[in-house]
């Protein structure tokens, strides 16, 4: 797949990623943070999920949700950080076309599937608390499969569509992106052909991928703190809250940078801001997830210690 271009104008083959920073003094700190940092997430997802598969314990709806997320996590981050480690220790930044498109490709499949599985895991636990006594059949092994199959499918059409769209784009005057990893908003701004298609098909995505599951997610809690408020005893209150918490949790970080991301499409000049909230939400959202899952849940507490000391 190659951009088109009009006749007299210059063919774009490559973009150029401006990265974190030019100085040389930063660049080998920022690598071993980052590297560290991508370490730490990979391990961290890949110990709940181990957790998840060899505690009997945990083969329930939630931690089979929340397994399928570690795998998302660890996909999202392995899509933008080793091109990072790479620009920080390489003059050259320079991005092909193609494979700027490939990543923009799987970042929007990987980051599309987080958005639908975060609100699948949330009418999880308003069907466990609100619906205790149809939760086994409502929430069935076939039931699990399919919601996870559809995320995925979803997200696939959203990444598929919205990566051909771009194609069909002329690039063929500057090729700096400000950012370091391709992303839809510096891309349109480097277009010298019409984005109006593009950012309608941008905007009804931000409405099924982002407006409605985060309506669903809202709809789903408002009846879990209505059934939980009902709950006479205050330790069954506790252990009500403490399941939703950490998925709350998450549900804010994700969407809190996603719609800082994506608000500012009709801007027409990038910032440092925006790579402060890319890094946000590429590097520091995948590794607080299983922190946040762990540290305040007892399970899976109980789980990773059982998996690291054997007892």
């Amino acid at each position: 797949m190659e951009p088109r271009v009009p006749e007299n104008d210059s063919l774009v083959m490559q973009f150029v990623l401006v990265g974190l920073t030019d100085s040389p003094a930063l660049q080998p700190i920022l690598f071993v943070i980052f590297l560290l940092a991508y370490a730490a997430t990979v391990g961290g997802n890949f110990s709940i999920l181990a957790a998840i598969l060899t505690e009997p314990k945990l083969h329930t709806p939630m931690y089979f949700f929340l397994g399928n997320l570690s795998l998302l996590d660890v996909g999202c981050i392995s899509v933008t950080v080793p091109a990072l480690l790479k620009q920080l220790l390489c003059k050259d930044r320079s991005i092909p076309y193609r494979a700027c498109l490939s990543q923009l490709f799987f970042f929007h499949l990987l980051v599309g599937a987080d958005c639908f599985l975060l609100t699948v895991m949330a009418y999880d636990r308003y069907l466990a608390i609100c619906q205790p006594l149809t939760y086994s059949t409502r929430m069935s092994w076939g039931i699990q499969k399919a919601s996870v199959s559809m995320s995925v499918v979803f997200s696939f059409a959203h990444a598929v569509t919205q990566t051909v769209a771009l194609s069909t784009l002329n690039f063929c005057g500057p090729n700096v992106i400000n950012n370091f990893y391709c992303d839809l908003p510096q891309l349109f701004q480097l277009s010298c052909s019409s984005i109006q298609l593009n950012e309608q098909l941008l905007f009804a995505a931000a409405a099924f991928m982002g407006v409605v599951p985060l309506a669903l997610i809202t709809l789903s809690y408002a009846h879990v703190v209505a059934a939980v408020l009902r709950i006479r005893s205050t330790e069954g209150r506790k252990k009500a809250f403490s399941t939703c918490s950490s998925h709350l949790t998450v549900v804010g970080i994700f969407y809190g940078t996603g719609i800082f991301s994506y608000m500012r499409l009709g801007s027409v000049d990038t910032s440092d801001k925006d790579k402060g909230i890319g890094i946000f939400s590429t590097v520091i959202s995948p590794l607080l997830n299983p922190l946040i899952y762990s540290l305040r849940n007892p399970d899976v507490k109980g789980a990773l210690r059982k998996l690291l000391t054997g007892k």
